[in-house]
């Protein structure tokens, strides 16, 4: 019988500020709005609402905003991140970062207004690391693919500065 977790046992739709309790990502760095449907450890569909107001679009472009594919890339490892990070057991005290982005492909641009539907299939689940298959689509177009692997590694010390911690890892 699978673990009990309380953040996603039986629910498969997780709002913004249930997603904030699970990823360490704050504004403008939080890429997902909701949460739609979840499988637990397998599969997890987030929207990410586009809005003319994301700072991004301020110089990418002027005159032609397009959201950056690389925040596309983001908007699927976060999604990834909510769906796998509530098995973590110490996931306050962990971070899970990029360790490969494989296979990207634009297909469309993502524009001001567009809602991305960014859904995420686990390939591969090991303790500390994961490999995950992102789809991004914009009204059932494909906008983005990618597959990227992230690992789990252990959060700095959040009450001391940069420099403190360069000194503890010497």
């Amino acid at each position: 019988m699978e673990n009990s977790n309380p953040i996603l046992d039986g629910r498969q739709v997780l709002e913004v500020t249930d997603i904030m309790s699970i990823l360490p990502h704050r504004y403008p760095f939080l890429f997902i709005d909701r949460i739609i449907e979840v499988e637990r450890k397998k599969r997890i569909v987030a929207i990410k609402n586009v809005s003319i107001n994301e700072p991004f679009f301020q110089g990418h472009f002027p005159r032609y905003p397009i959201m950056p594919g690389a925040l596309v890339v983001e908007s699927i490892a976060q999604a990834g991140g909510t769906l796998l990070l509530p098995e973590v057991p110490d996931r306050q005290n962990k971070l899970m970062v990029f360790t490969s982005i494989e296979r990207a492909k634009f297909r469309r641009p993502v524009l001001p207004g567009d809602q991305l539907r960014i859904e995420i299939n686990v390939l591969n689940w090991r303790s500390r690391a994961v490999k995950m298959e992102g789809r991004v689509t914009v009204l059932g177009q494909l906008a983005c693919e990618a597959i990227v692997m992230c690992q789990l590694v252990p959060r700095p010390d959040a009450t001391a500065g940069p420099a403190s911690q360069a000194v503890a890892q010497e």
